[in-house]
């Protein structure tokens, strides 16, 4: 019998017929080794098509609850031993003597840990952002497109997306092209990634802001990259420092956060800006701007790819903060030579980015809503984070540097804050110590955390009983 796909009208139909073979399976109605009825048997029982039955048995293959055997038929499959539930989470996150950058990731990504998370992670609470939106935009894609969902799509990116990037950079002051400049990634990771295989051999010098995002540092470090931190201030990186340290060890690369730094929240200075090119120009070296949170700050923030036009620098950004952390959609603007040479390593690496997760960011930006989104989540992000400031304040900690914009607070606890975070972790609390922020791994008193927090009371009874029982960080 050839295979034709079930009506809509029978799709209830067969979740019906599966799920109530399911619950025979698991009450042992139906023991293991049992063979159920032939397709054409269970079709005239069940009043239902042949194709609802196969439809419904093949459910209950995936399932892992029945065993399709060829010629013979369908059996109930036989149980190994009971799966050893985990046990729910304990409160202790079991932080290790030194914690480190894999530590805090595996305990970010733990769904169990998920009340303690907002006082380290990086993404924003999902009621904060707009699901509705994003369903309705996967809706729509479905609706819209069969064939080009089952097969590769462009290995720059899906070129309308492409081409609504390309218009928004221009209206920031970037040259970008959509097809010279723009390469779509599986998110901002993944872009700083392929910049750092095309350009950074093993010995090679790499400045890196200090603090900064650790992710980065382990990459740069797998390639065989000499980190070198440049001090970084509220109006950005130390200048005269970043001289010294191109004239001296003649970077490769330096990677910053224009705006919106992460873990400070500041925002470059014109002056600053200039600097950082000027040094760029006279000592041959590229840089990098990472503009992942740059959507949360209110205008007007400089872009140095907009004053450098694409020459030194390459800028990188993404999607995921502000829509949906699954929708790995990131991108890269470059000048053309460097942009094919990533999208040949992003082909040799894994062929083409996902164009379904593309789709849905063009169609959310095609529909309109996007720029009235961002405004709603930054008024919402600032309202967060003088909450939390003061909510820091009270608690002992200070903020050397009110932010600007973003999501994250860099306070200072007065002590170790590594000590602070394992006595954290204890209480199944998720705290991101300062050391983690540098390249040099040095120890620090300081701790981000993130404004998501804020209306989390349990998190701030807990932090009270912390600080409580670690005593004054201030004296």
């Amino acid at each position: 019998m050839p295979w034709q796909p079930v009506r809509q009208a029978d799709a209830t139909l067969v979740a019906q017929l599966a799920d109530g073979l399911a619950r025979r399976i698991d009450e042992q109605g139906l023991r293991p080794g049992t063979r159920l009825p032939s397709i054409r048997k269970m079709a005239e029982q069940s009043g239902v098509s042949r194709f609802t039955v196969v439809e419904a048995y093949d459910r209950l293959v995936a399932r892992g609850l029945v065993q399709s055997r060829r010629g013979a038929g369908f059996f109930v499959r036989a149980r190994s031993g009971p799966l050893t539930a985990v046990a729910a989470a304990p409160t202790a996150l079991a932080a290790p003597a030194r914690i480190d950058v894999a530590w805090l990731l595996r305990s970010m990504f733990r769904e169990a840990n998920a009340p303690g998370m907002p006082g380290g992670a990086g993404l924003l609470p999902a009621d904060w952002l707009d699901p509705d939106m994003v369903a309705g935009a996967v809706r729509a894609v479905g609706r819209s497109v069969r064939a080009n969902l089952v097969s590769y799509g462009h290995p720059q990116g899906f070129a309308p997306l492409r081409q609504q990037i390309a218009a928004y950079l221009q209206n920031e002051g970037v040259p970008a092209h959509p097809e010279l400049n723009l390469l779509t990634t599986n998110g901002v990771t993944h872009g700083l990634d392929l910049i750092a295989r095309h350009l950074v051999k093993p010995g090679d010098t790499v400045l890196v802001e200090d603090p900064a995002w650790f992710v980065i540092f382990g990459r740069l470090a797998a390639f065989g990259a000499n980190l070198i931190g440049v001090p970084r201030g509220p109006d950005g990186p130390d200048i005269d420092v970043l001289e010294k340290l191109a004239a001296q060890h003649k970077p490769k690369l330096f990677i910053i956060n224009g705006a919106v730094h992460n873990p400070t929240g500041h925002t470059l200075s014109a002056g600053a800006a200039y600097g950082i090119l000027r040094i760029a120009e006279r000592h041959d070296f590229m840089v990098v701007e990472d503009d992942t949170y740059g959507e949360l700050h209110p205008g007007g923030a400089i872009k140095l790819a907009a004053l450098d036009r694409l020459n030194r620098v390459i800028f990188v950004s993404g999607y995921s903060k502000m829509l949906a952390a699954s929708l790995r959609v990131g991108y890269v603007a470059a000048k053309p030579d460097i942009l094919q040479k990533l999208a040949d390593l992003k082909m040799l690496a894994g062929l083409t980015s996902p164009e379904l997760g593309e789709r849905v960011i063009h169609r959310v930006l095609m529909e309109g809503q996007y720029r009235r989104h961002i405004e709603r989540v930054r008024v919402r992000v600032d309202d967060a984070r003088q909450r939390c400031m003061k909510g820091l304040q009270k608690l002992g900690l200070t903020v050397p540097h009110e932010p600007h914009a973003g999501m994250f607070l860099w306070a200072d606890c007065g002590r170790d804050s590594e000590v602070l975070a394992r006595a954290a972790a204890d209480r199944g609390l998720l705290l991101a110590p300062g050391t983690l922020f540098s390249p040099s791994q040095a120890p620090s008193t300081m701790l981000r955390f993130s404004v998501s927090i804020a209306d989390h009371r349990g998190i701030w009874t807990e932090l009270e009983k912390l600080f409580a029982q670690m005593g004054s960080y201030n004296q």
